[in-house]
């Protein structure tokens, strides 16, 4: 008996919570429960949406490359003909296309030094690519702590209110656990989200990482080629 009182008087406390007497509580009425928390966790949510899909769109363009691309710098070199080498690298926009170029810059000069020179470049396009990932990272050890700070708000505003009612019912206590539900739970989904952006982004990266070394190696075995 005591049981179906206790849930009945949840039920009536959870629509008391429905400010537009719809039947419903909506989602932007629980995210009004969560309080001023809502406001920083929602710009979080927002950078990490911004951050996800504008180094998206920065790291698949840094990772077209023509497959045919190597081939004909091969044809190039092998041929003698350095000049178009490097004007075809030159004129083509993405990361292995620079360090190929570096590396025809520096023809002449010790595989050694060729090697590190494009090794530079290959670091100095990774960091290009790796942009504001730390901001992911952040976001998703802050985000949670956002809610756990919603946490301690909810608590505060729960005994708060039992002390100023003298009341101990769940309508006296319903603000401060819908504040400490919903934070928590909204800090946790967007940190969860900022990690799997991050490591999705970083596997991004690590592929196009990856397509760069190899053609670096390649490009130096193309140098240890005997001219036709």
């Amino acid at each position: 008996m005591f049981l179906l009182q206790t849930l009945d008087t949840a039920a009536r406390a959870a629509v008391a919570t429905d400010t537009n007497k719809d039947g419903n509580i909506s989602l932007f009425e629980l995210i009004q429960l969560g309080g001023w928390i809502m406001i920083p966790l929602a710009i979080l949510f927002l950078l990490t949406i911004y951050v996800f899909f504008e180094r998206l769109s920065a790291i698949r363009k840094a990772s077209r490359i023509d497959d045919n691309f190597m081939n004909i710098i091969r044809d190039h070199i092998v041929s003698g003909n350095v000049g178009a080498a490097r004007s075809f690298a030159k004129n083509t926009n993405n990361p292995v296309a620079r360090i190929i170029d570096k590396g025809i810059q520096r023809l002449g000069k010790p595989i050694d030094s060729i090697e590190k020179s494009m090794e530079n470049v290959g670091k100095l396009e990774l960091y290009h690519m790796e942009k504001n990932l730390s901001v992911l990272s952040l976001i998703a050890g802050i985000a949670p702590m956002f809610g756990f700070l919603g946490t301690i708000f909810g608590m505060f505003q729960l005994f708060y209110n039992l002390a100023s009612t003298g009341e101990f019912t769940i309508q006296t206590m319903a603000g401060g656990i819908y504040t400490k539900m919903i934070t928590s739970a909204t800090g946790l989904i967007i940190g969860l989200l900022a990690y799997i952006a991050h490591n999705y982004l970083a596997m991004q990266v690590d592929k196009t990482a990856n397509r760069m070394e190899s053609s670096s190696a390649e490009f130096l075995d193309i140098l240890q080629e005997p001219t036709r």
